[in-house]
Order: structure tokens, then C-alpha cells, then sequence
């Protein structure tokens, strides 16, 4: 049985890890180089990097501090903001990425999605949909939940896959920072829907979110962990040691 992933996610604003609540309040919290190298050395499967204001700002992903994570950590590393062209792709993907997140800029052109798969390979392209209930429509937001696009998250979730993402980050805004649990219903939703691995994000207050996560939906490939892990409420480990005990597969 393939394990399950846990994942730290770093939202990086001017060169500093910040975590707030419904992608508002923003606080700070750390230094990326020195938290993603704790996170390497302490038992995450990889490691999340979103450059939260590129895309908002405009501007290009800040490639020094991408660089100096990159050069720290023995994982996996999953590199998101700003991503609008290939050039984005070869740059972030030269700074040590292993795999590069695209968001507000499929969205300005989708076709980034295909020319980045044909040129990199599936496997390199994951599609990070921030998505948030409007009306009881799953609604796809831009530019880091600012903007509502008005379009429907399941089915551009699955033009996106059909067009080469090989993963899918679905961050709930609904859940983000409340601590109450992985919006479940949203992500059943998507996990039935395409046949990529998916990665929950938004919403785990405790180590058990995690257990519910994988047993309401066995076949999530992951989970994503941002402020109970920041802020030292639980380590990795001990999610980790409690999905053992509950017979659910991870990598120690």
C-alpha cells in the first residue's frame, strides 16, 4: 500500500514564512531556509514553497531565498507564486525545485498547463487550486483567494488535468487556519474526479485531522500542514505516529 505524505507548506511573504485565517490576517512566523531544513531533518515527505504575493504583486518568485531552501533540504520540493511562463518553470526548476505550482497563471492561460507537461513531464506540473464555496458552487479564486473567477473548481480541475498536471493541491479558503478539519466534502469531490494524487490542504487544527482525512477518503495521496506544525502544536512525528497506530501507511 502506497504511504501517505504529510507535507509542510511554507507561504513565504518578503522572504518570511507567514500564516493567517481564510488567507487573511497574515502573521509572522519564521525564517524558510531554517523551518524547511527542521522540517527535512524531522520527517516531512516534501516540502510546499509558495511566494504567497507574487502573483497578487505581479512580479517574478523571490529565486534567492527559493535557492538558499532548496540547498538545505533532502526533500522533495514543491515550488509555487508567480509561475506565469516556461521561463518561470526553468527558472524556479534551476533554483532546485523538483516540481513547479501553478495557479493564477493557468488560469490567465491554461495552455501553461500542456506546454509545461509536454516540456517537463507530467510528473514536474502541479496544479494548486484555491477554491471557496460561493452560493454552494465550489468557485476557483486567483491571485492568493483575492479574486472570485467565477468558474466552477471541479470542472477546471479536470481541464487542467486532462492538459498534463500530474498533482493536484486543493487549499480550501473555507477551512484555511480554522483548525476545524479538512473541508472533507470538498475534497471527496475533487479526489472522485480525477486520477491524479491529490493533496488536502486548509484546515488541520490537531493530529487527528489527518486520520479522519485518510479514512473518510483512502485514496487521498496526501495531506498538507501549515500553522499546527509552525507554531509547534504537534510535530510531524507524532501525526505520523498516530496515523501508524490507526493502520494508516507512512514513511518514518
Amino acid at each position: 500500500m502506497i504511504t501517505k505524505r504529510i507535507i509542510p507548506c511554507l507561504d513565504v511573504r518578503n522572504g518570511r514564512v507567514v500564516k493567517g485565517v481564510n488567507f487573511e490576517g497574515l502573521i509572522d512566523v519564521s525564517s524558510p531556509v531554517e523551518l524547511g531544513k527542521y522540517y527535512s531533518d524531522h520527517g516531512a515527505d516534501e516540502l510546499v514553497f509558495y511566494d504567497i504575493t507574487a502573483s497578487y504583486e505581479e512580479r517574478k518568485l523571490f529565486t534567492d531565498i527559493l535557492t538558499q531552501v532548496a540547498e538545505t533540504i533532502f526533500i522533495p520540493l514543491t515550488v509555487g507564486g508567480g509561475i506565469n511562463t516556461l521561463e518561470d518553470f526553468d527558472r524556479v526548476l534551476k533554483c532546485g525545485a523538483d516540481k513547479v505550482s501553478v495557479n493564477s497563471g493557468a488560469i490567465r492561460n491554461p495552455r501553461l498547463v500542456s506546454e509545461a507537461a509536454e516540456k517537463y513531464g507530467d510528473q514536474c506540473v502541479v496544479l494548486s487550486c484555491d477554491i471557496k464555496r460561493v452560493d454552494g458552487v465550489f468557485r476557483v479564486f486567483a491571485k492568493g483567494g483575492r479574486e472570485d473567477t467565477g468558474m466552477e473548481a471541479i470542472s477546471w480541475i479536470c481541464r487542467c488535468v486532462e492538459m498534463g498536471a500530474g498533482e493536484v493541491v486543493v487549499n480550501s479558503i473555507d477551512t484555511d487556519g480554522v483548525k476545524g478539519g479538512f473541508d472533507i466534502e470538498m475534497l471527496k469531490a475533487v479526489r472522485a474526479a480525477v486520477n491524479v494524487p491529490v493533496i488536502a490542504s486548509g484546515g488541520a487544527g490537531k493530529a487527528e485531522d489527518f486520520v479522519t482525512l485518510f479514512r473518510e477518503i483512502p485514496d487521498m495521496d496526501a495531506g498538507l500542514a501549515a500553522s499546527i506544525i509552525h507554531f509547534g502544536e504537534v510535530s510531524i512525528g507524532e501525526i505520523k505516529s498516530l496515523l501508524l497506530k490507526n493502520n494508516i501507511p507512512v514513511r518514518l
